[in-house]
């Protein structure tokens, strides 16, 4: 394989909603450029891209599969992603090394929600975009119609560069409005026969190119000024705009192709090779210093490792972005993230499983290499005596979470070893030791995506797990002021336990002014505030102390230990040993005994005390609510709306945006556990939401007694 410069590299990620055909397609643009001699079939389960066990198993893409094509004197590397929600994250990622997007629309069904949510994230990372409408040999396939529906999505920056004279079962040609020329297929695709464009079509060709020439013209000022005059542009100016446009992102073309009858796929890549940016042309990236690093390979070595896999026969693959310099076999580099030494024994370029090695690779380029020592998701290796270090990709929060164990209880060490191997794989798996919950917690996309690691673990390494649903980290404040008082006495033989502690609490709110006068019946107690802590706690939430105390009744010394006696009782509520939150204590009276007081006595007393008063200050508990966005088509509304109440649900607020609807409403979590999977069900899988933390709020009295009571009966038992 020949060694291409920076300026002939173009990196595409494949993107699409699920069931678009963009395996089918990365099929056809292997068979297309000879890497392959026979196009696989997903159905058959001998694609390229999908070769790991899993995705043969469930017939659907679940990792990010690199690849690449030679056209036109270019290197187009593609990332073919998994098109379901699922597995977002692989998208985010391929976004993040490459330099624009290929995206996946299905000439039978259209704009759908999997079309709007990648959409996002390609706008969201200012990428250019370029739409393929593909699978316009289906039946029921109408490109005009996909067109309108995609300029009605996403503006009139969408421009045509392409149509079929014929969509549908009758498909097999398309007039490329570039070089104002028909494309006519076989049976089997492949080659097109070039010709002038049909009678038939000749109208819509012209009409599109004015259309095509005004977008191009307002790409450049210099440009639309001869357009007004002139009320045309030649071939090259209209090429010249067209560039400028797709690399603002403010022109999105569209093509036409057909993955499975492989029409259209020569004449694509062509166009790719042709109008996609270089990395020469695409803003530098960012290090951690703030510092633009662009795709100098005359500068230092520096590359940033986005993936790694394990795979049979090999082991660990790094995948990997030469970010600038020249990476050449046999180079030795710095690991920036954890301080250890690398030699590059081996550079691979990649389609899916089939890898070919070669001896460099410039920057801009994307590649392989394996059997690194010391190498993580993330790191970067550098020359020596440059610094960079990149943590620029962001990825979706989580949306559906399970606790997991494994059936055997002494493979927990091996369960915890494997789970970590796998978030290097998929960062968007997130495993936590939950120390509240006493549980292992699974965060992923949705329930496929969990499916999968569960599948992994049991087909690949055999280990038998099961998920069960985590508890809620629910939390205990209090609504109103209270007092206890506490003494801890002990005494048996020798020096004894003696403390005494008066305190009263009530509920914390943001800017209330510190205490002055407390009254309970008849009582006035007046706080003569000696010291303040405001100590905010790990799990949320405030515990703010006030050291009341007059006449010496109990020493400072004696002062943490109350502290931390109180401190350790909010990790404990009494309601239902939850953490407690937003709580202000004085300390106001007390006593010590001269022998037997010590930080225990002082520990125990002020544990007990904070106790009681807690229990008297109208406890609640406190359950997460998240604020949750729902992205669905209206024909699914009803349903939807009425899932949503029957999940204590508090609709916020609802629009319509780009031919979808988008309802906001406040949902308890415990409600979401398996939201993912209803939401599919209601929508036939055409529904998408993401989901963020919002507060803490009170439960309904039922829900509160329903979980007191299940908290005593937890504590009977044992």
């Amino acid at each position: 394989m020949k060694v291409y410069k920076s300026n002939e590299i173009k990196n595409v990620s494949l993107i699409g909603g699920k069931g678009s055909g963009k395996t089918t397609l990365a099929e056809s643009i292997l068979f297309e450029c000879g890497v392959v001699n026979r196009r696989g079939k997903v159905t058959d389960g001998n694609t390229v891209c999908d070769y790991f066990p899993v995705e043969k198993e469930y017939g659907y893409s679940v990792f990010s599969t690199l690849l690449y094509a030679e056209r036109a004197g270019k290197k187009i590397n593609f990332i073919d992603c998994p098109g379901m929600d699922d597995f977002a994250g692989n998208v985010v990622t391929a976004l993040n090394v490459t330099d624009a997007a290929l995206m996946l629309v299905d000439g039978q069904y259209g704009v759908e929600v999997g079309t709007q949510n990648q959409y996002r994230t390609v706008s969201g990372l200012n990428k250019p975009l370029i739409m393929a409408i593909n699978k316009l040999e289906a039946e029921k396939s109408d490109f005009d119609n996909v067109l309108s529906q995609l300029k009605e999505a996403f503006g009139n920056k969408v421009v045509p560069i392409q149509f079929p004279v014929t969509s549908g079962t009758g498909f097999n040609s398309i007039v490329d409005l570039l070089t104002m020329k028909q494309y006519t297929y076989g049976p089997d695709g492949g080659k097109a026969t070039v010709s002038d464009i049909d009678a038939s079509a000749a109208d819509k060709a012209e009409e599109l190119k004015a259309e095509l020439m005004e977008a191009a013209a307002g790409s450049d000022d210099a440009l639309m000024e001869k357009f007004f005059e002139e009320m045309e542009l030649n071939e090259e100016e209209t090429m010249e705009g067209l560039l400028k446009g797709i690399a603002s992102c403010s022109i999105i073309p569209v093509i036409c192709v057909s993955g499975e009858k492989n029409m259209g796929v020569d004449r694509m890549l062509e166009v790719l090779a042709n109008i996609v940016p270089s990395p020469c042309d695409m803003p530098g990236i960012p290090n951690t210093e703030g510092e633009e690093v662009k795709p100098d390979a005359n500068g230092p070595v520096s590359l940033f490792f986005f993936k790694t896999t394990i795979e049979p026969h090999i082991g660990e693959v790094s995948y990997f972005k030469v970010m600038s310099g020249t990476l050449k076999v046999g180079t030795d580099l710095n690991n920036a993230n954890r301080g250890s030494k690398e030699r590059i024994a081996q550079i691979n370029v990649v389609c899916g499983q089939n890898k070919q090695t070669v001896d460099e690779v410039h920057a801009g380029d994307i590649a392989a290499t394996v059997k690194l020592k010391d190498v993580r998701r993330g790191n970067t290796l550098n020359d020596k005596g440059c610094e960079n270090m990149f943590d620029y990709i962001e990825y979706p929060a989580p949306k559906y979470q399970r606790a997991i164990k494994p059936l055997n209880e002494s493979e927990i060490e091996k369960l915890g070893s494997l789970l970590n191997r796998m978030h290097e794989e998929d960062p968007t798996w997130l495993i936590e030791q939950s120390k509240e919950l006493k549980q292992t917690i699974i965060s992923g996309q949705g329930e496929f995506h969990l499916r999968t690691l569960k599948w992994r673990l049991e087909n690949n390494e055999k280990l038998m797990v099961e998920y069960i649903e985590p508890k809620i980290p629910y939390r205990e404040t209090i609504t109103k002021a209270a007092r206890a008082d506490y003494r801890h006495k002990k005494q048996s033989g020798g020096s004894g336990q003696f403390g005494e502690v008066h305190l009263i609490v009530e509920p914390f709110r943001e800017g209330d002014p510190d205490p002055d006068v407390y009254r309970f019946g008849n009582q006035e107690f007046k706080m003569n505030i000696k010291d303040k802590q405001e100590i905010p706690m790990d799990w949320g939430g405030m515990l703010v102390i006030y050291n009341c105390i007059v006449g010496g009744a109990i020493d400072a010394r004696f002062i943490p230990a109350i502290v931390k006696g109180i401190k350790d009782r909010m990790e404990q509520g009494p309601l239902t040993g939850s953490y407690a939150r937003d709580v202000r204590v004085c300390i106001y009276d007390g006593k010590m005994h001269p022998v037997d007081s010590n930080e225990i006595s002082f520990v125990l007393a002020a544990r007990h005390a904070f106790s009681e008063a807690f229990k008297a200050a109208n406890p609640k508990v406190l359950e997460p609510v998240y604020d949750v966005e729902i992205l669905l088509p209206s024909d699914a509304m009803g349903g939807v709306q009425s899932d949503l109440q029957g999940r204590r649900g508090i609709m916020m607020d609802m629009s319509s945006s780009n031919g979808l609807e988008r309802i906001k409403a406040k949902i308890p979590l415990k409600e979401m556990a398996s939201y993912s999977t209803a939401l599919s069900s209601i929508s036939g899988g055409r529904a998408s939401f993401s989901m963020k933390f919002a507060s803490y709020e009170l439960v309904p009295a039922d829900v509160q007694e329903k979980l007191l009571k299940a908290y005593e009966e937890a504590n009977n038992e044992d």
